[in-house]
């Protein structure tokens, strides 16, 4: 092509062209082929949902004598059936550092510590699906998008499931109206205007870095750190306005199912964040996402009767039997979940389900306990080695799962929180 690309004309194509096939007549041919139409691989792209408060430990987990591929569904995870070739049950994980057992999801991705950090009684670190986002979230317009319900018990604090690389929480959005808006939705205002407001935004930025520049000598180690976290704080904020900048004249993708419904809960919500997850990755809007779900609203929207927190500590009766039934919505709703992935065709004829990666647990595994952390891996994204159910070491690093599917999504990372290596069990 002998069309001259300055910056500004190469975002706006690399963006217009996230929602469409690669097509030889704008360009996507080999470079060293004028021939060759061979379409780019499909991006790879990653999905974790947490369910708070854990599982009927005795119906969920499969029978621990049953490993490999040779095993039987447990009757939690029964509606998973038609799905078994293609989900890893694993067992045995749990992260080092948990000590609360009403927090199913603040450390779920980050594997931290909560007191690493001396005069704090609560820090944590960079969560799994932030470093994903850092790196295949470049060439989109969302680098991740967070999920929430609008009731989160048992999952602890934070804003979402994300931490950024400071361990501070990020926001997420729970209203699937919101949602669907954001991320398909044409914005108001005109160009004119949101060019103007990013502008403003940084000459905010500029005063407010050149005051803490004023005041940086002199200070203790201890303000100096708090500074220097201040500055990351700024640089973060900038990196997301050249994001906003880059894609001001881009229109968003087109929107591939209708604007939901207002006000649903529950199951029903469960079921449209779950269509949004799919449309927001079959649009390349984004290609890491999390969703903290439900846990109270669920149980009301199945007409069960104990509250999350109650149903969490069961005992034999009404209280177990409820439990089981939330394991068997939870596993349902995930093969609903699947058949979407499977269903959704990329370019060049494989699914969605073929390029994404997801996992599915909880930081608790029941009652109180904090160990053996239900886990299930599904999805092509990952390379991971599906099918079969594992029984790991007691007490493996939850972040061992985490490190063996950023190295499966072609991030080159060493570690992740607390992790010792990868899970060799699950590399293909």
């Amino acid at each position: 092509m002998k069309t001259q690309l300055n910056r500004r004309h190469l975002l706006r194509g690399a963006g217009a062209l996230i929602a469409l096939p690669a097509l030889e007549s704008i360009g996507f041919r080999r470079f060293a082929s004028a021939a060759s139409t061979t379409p780019a691989a499909p991006a790879k792209r990653c999905v974790f949902l947490s369910i708070g408060f854990g599982v009927t430990k005795e119906t969920w987990f499969p029978n621990r004598e049953k490993t490999g591929t040779d095993y039987e569904l447990s009757e939690g995870l029964a509606p998973l059936a038609r799905h078994q070739a293609d989900i890893s049950v694993v067992q045995g994980c749990a992260n080092e550092f948990s000590n609360e057992a009403h927090w199913g999801s603040t450390f779920w991705l980050t594997g931290a510590n909560r007191y690493s950090v001396p005069g704090q009684n609560m820090a944590n670190s960079i969560s799994v699906d932030q470093v994903v986002a850092r790196q295949l979230g470049r060439n989109t317009r969302f680098s991740s998008i967070q999920l929430n319900s609008s009731e989160l018990q048992g999952h602890g604090p934070g804003l979402s499931l994300a931490w950024d690389q400071r361990g501070k929480p990020v926001a997420g959005e729970n209203d699937p109206v919101q949602v669907f808006h954001k991320l398909f939705s044409a914005d108001d205002l005109p160009l004119e205007q949101r060019q103007t407001a990013i502008a403003e935004s940084r000459s905010v930025l500029d005063a407010v870095l050149g005051e803490a520049k004023r005041v940086q000598r002199g200070l203790s180690k201890t303000d100096t750190d708090k500074l220097d976290e201040y500055f990351q704080g700024i640089r973060d904020i900038e990196t997301r306005l050249k994001k906003d900048e880059a894609w001001l004249e881009v229109p968003k993708a087109k929107a591939p199912l209708g604007e939901p419904e207002p006000g649903l809960k529950g199951k029903a919500e469960i079921e449209i964040m779950q269509d949004l997850i799919v449309a927001a990755l079959q649009t390349d809007s984004t290609r890491s996402l999390t969703y903290r779900m439900p846990g109270q609203s669920l149980l009301q929207s199945l007409d069960l009767k104990p509250s999350a927190h109650n149903v969490s500590h069961y005992s034999p009766g009404p209280r177990m039997e409820a439990s089981k039934i939330r394991d068997k919505t939870h596993s349902q709703l995930l093969a609903r979940l699947i058949d979407k992935l499977k269903a959704t065709k990329e370019v060049d004829g494989s699914s969605l389900f073929d390029h994404t990666a997801v996992a599915f647990g909880s930081n608790i595994s029941s009652i109180h306990y904090l160990t053996n952390c239900p886990t299930i891996l599904t999805g092509g994204g990952a390379n991971l080695k599906l099918g079969q159910h594992l029984v790991l070491p007691k007490d493996t690093p939850l972040c061992n799962v985490w490190l063996t599917m950023l190295q499966g999504l072609g991030i080159n990372a060493l570690r992740h929180g607390d992790s010792t290596g990868v899970v060799k069990e699950l590399q293909t």
